[in-house]
């Protein structure tokens, strides 16, 4: 599986600009709504109570939150760089500010798993980290991210 299958390039946020990791969860709500059709409030409500299990910050400055939906038909990613790091709650006590939200449909188990997994090994690399943080458009961003995954990982 490619990052690629899961992200377009319209749903890339090169200098997202919140403050918190609850702003952050809103605005990729609302951006995840505009690009799937559903709604935005149902999208931050999965999120949130994803966050209350515990934190989705892998370390390293990096975030995955996710959900499953119902009536949702596939896995759906969504990529922001944020402006400013946020605090996320890491374990790692390191701000966030590369943020991969992962929307699958209630019955994707494995599917979802493995994207989890595909999106924590890319962006814990930290030459694709160093690239995504330098990385000022959506374009470039999405060029790092189609990357294929090296050859040794």
């Amino acid at each position: 599986m490619m990052i690629t299958d899961l992200v377009a390039p319209e749903a890339i946020l090169p200098a997202l600009k919140v403050t918190s990791k609850k702003q952050a969860l809103q605005e990729l709500s609302a951006r995840a709504a505009e690009l799937t059709g559903q709604s935005d409030r149902a999208i931050f409500e999965v999120l949130l109570q994803r966050e209350k299990l515990g934190t989705t910050a892998v370390g390293y400055g990096v975030a995955i939150p996710h959900g499953k939906l119902p009536k949702f038909d596939k896995l759906f990613g969504l990529f922001a760089r944020l402006e400013r790091p946020i605090d996320f709650d890491a374990l790692d006590a390191q701000p966030v500010d590369l943020v991969f939200l992962l929307l699958a449909p209630e019955g994707a188990g494995a599917d979802h798993l493995k994207a989890l997994a595909r999106i924590a090994r890319l962006l814990r690399d930290q030459d694709v980290a160093k690239k995504l943080r330098a990385s000022r458009d959506a374009q470039a961003i999405y060029s790092v991210l189609a990357l294929p995954p090296a050859s040794a990982a």
